[in-house]
């Protein structure tokens, strides 16, 4: 039996609920065939998801070929979608096949599709039915094994009412509708999403990255990030390339940010620390993550995993994302074999082995609930009672 792909294979960085939920649905409907539309604002990486919906069907072998609809002009599209003869056009000077021969057996992804050309929609609808098309100037009728995933931002059911998006189209196309959720709806995805943008720039640019503080931190999570992953992805990359080793505060985000557009601050009395646009059990994620990069619970045991880890912290007080190693070669090295998921899991390992499997006093260490580590040790397959 083979083994299941996970989501960090995937490509897919998230703790959120959400994502989870949409990484299910992606597991029961890569393999099916049916056509799949990606919804949602632009820049929450739609194409990640249609990736891993192609890495995880019977296709993966084959090659998946991105097209963006809104970036190339209308008189090119269709030739670039199903090929053109010689002499079809001026400057067709040889027969070229289209990206639909080119993905035969594979995966074709067309991004903006609410971008389309009402005429070219109607050669698509073709494909979609019959897997057959013609290429520009040429009467043989061709056939592409070829499996669709599509993608917009826009309102596609408002444009079939406008009379710009085919009705029979838009109903082919949602024959699975997955909606990517905006980076405002998964806060709890901020500091992951930053750590693992912050210390990729860091390997590639071979310069270190001396971590954030915590007000920055809450900044960002406040921020509403209207171009979304993105968005956030620009400006990790940004901060870490201009600051080079220093540490990023809240006037370093201040000078890169529209700070005007930030979320307001919502108090709730009830939660254990200040973790604004939360529920409870996204806060419960966020301790045990602030637990993993703080690394300042369990202080002995905590040491000793540095040691067997590689990772160096500086000697002051640490920042809410730990300092990267000290060279390239053991960044690489330490990105490569101990994912953040890793680190949790071994963080509970620690801390159950310091308190024998007491769970509560094991989650107390943690800052986190109990139910929240029950849990935890359901996904991770362990048992307490193996550290009495």
């Amino acid at each position: 039996m083979n083994r299941e792909i996970t989501q960090q294979e995937l490509g897919i960085i998230s703790r959120s609920p959400q994502i989870e939920q949409i990484v299910a649905s992606i597991r029961q409907v890569a393999d099916s065939d049916l056509t799949v539309l990606l919804i949602g604002e632009s820049g929450v990486g739609k194409e990640v998801f249609a990736k891993a919906i192609h890495q995880l069907s019977h296709r993966r072998e084959q090659r998946m070929i991105p097209i963006n609809c809104g970036a190339i002009p209308e008189t090119l599209l269709e030739s670039e979608l199903f090929g053109h003869e010689r002499g079809a056009f001026t400057g067709a000077v040889e027969a070229r096949k289209g990206l639909f021969e080119a993905a035969d057996g594979g995966t074709v992804f067309l991004d903006e599709i609410g971008e389309m050309p009402v005429g070219t929609q109607v050669k698509l609808l073709r494909v979609l039915e019959s897997f057959e098309f013609t290429r520009i100037g040429g009467n043989e009728l061709r056939h592409a094994d070829v499996r669709v995933i599509a993608a917009t931002n826009r309102d596609l059911a408002r444009d079939v009412q406008r009379g710009i998006f085919r009705q029979d189209l838009y109903y082919r196309l949602r024959a699975a509708q997955i909606r990517i959720p905006s980076l405002r709806e998964r806060r709890d995805d901020i500091p992951l999403l930053f750590a693992h943008f912050a210390f990729q720039t860091a390997a590639r640019l071979n310069i270190p990255f001396g971590g954030i503080t915590r007000d920055a931190m809450d900044v960002l999570i406040e921020y509403p990030w209207p171009g979304n992953v993105r968005e956030l992805k620009n400006f990790a990359e940004l901060v870490v390339t201009l600051e080079r080793g220093e540490k990023i505060t809240v006037e370093t985000v201040d000078m890169h940010l529209d700070v005007m557009q930030r979320a307001p601050v919502i108090d709730n009395p009830n939660a254990i620390i200040h973790l604004p646009g939360r529920t409870p059990e996204q806060a419960e994620r966020e301790l045990i993550y602030r637990a993993l990069i703080d690394l300042r619970n369990e202080v002995g045991a905590i040491k000793q995993y540095i040691a067997q880890t590689a990772v160096h912290e500086p000697a002051q007080s640490p920042p809410a994302l730990p300092a990267a190693p000290p060279t390239i070669e053991q960044a690489l090295e330490h990105a490569d074999d101990l994912s953040l998921e890793e680190m949790e899991r071994r963080l509970i390992r620690i801390a159950l082995e310091r308190h024998r499997g007491n769970r509560r006093a094991a989650a107390q260490s943690l800052g986190i609930s109990e139910r929240t580590l029950y849990r935890k040790l359901i996904d991770y397959k362990l048992k307490a009672d193996e550290f009495e």
